[in-house]
This record gives structure tokens, sequence and C-alpha cells, in this order.
């Protein structure tokens, strides 16, 4: 009965610090360098696989569009 309690307790523990850094850890991920080039590359293939957009210009301007109403945000 014992470990069930010391185990209810970490996850109580953990959890309470979960909450306390989330918002933190979603403005972490949102602001490196690495996750922008990422999103930015994700975005394009969204565009080129998913609307029909011929002109590359336009479809580098629907992405960056696209990338501009992202938000990363903890829930």
């Amino acid at each position: 009965m014992n470990d069930t309690i010391k185990e209810l307790t970490v996850t109580k523990s953990l959890k309470l610090l979960c909450d306390g850094f989330k918002n933190d850890f979603a403005q972490y991920v949102f602001a490196e360098i690495q996750n922008t080039d990422l999103f930015e590359q994700i975005a394009s293939e969204f565009v080129m696989e998913n609307i029909p957009v011929v002109d590359v210009e336009t479809q580098m301007e629907l992405s960056g569009m696209l990338l501009e109403s992202l938000d990363i945000v903890a829930r």
C-alpha cells in the first residue's frame, strides 16, 4: 500500500510541475530556430500537397501566411 501512495504522490507532483511549466515549454518550442525551419518546411509541403496554387511565389506567400497564423499553446 505504501508504494501505491508514493506513486500517486510522484504522479501528482509531476502533474503540478507539468502544469507550472507547460506555457514556458510551448513558448520555448515556438522560439527554437530549428522548429521554425521545420514549421516553414511543413507549411510549404502542406500548401504544395493540399492547395492547388501553381505559382511558386504565391505558394511561398500562402505558406508564410499560414505560419503567421500558427500559435503553439499549452492546453
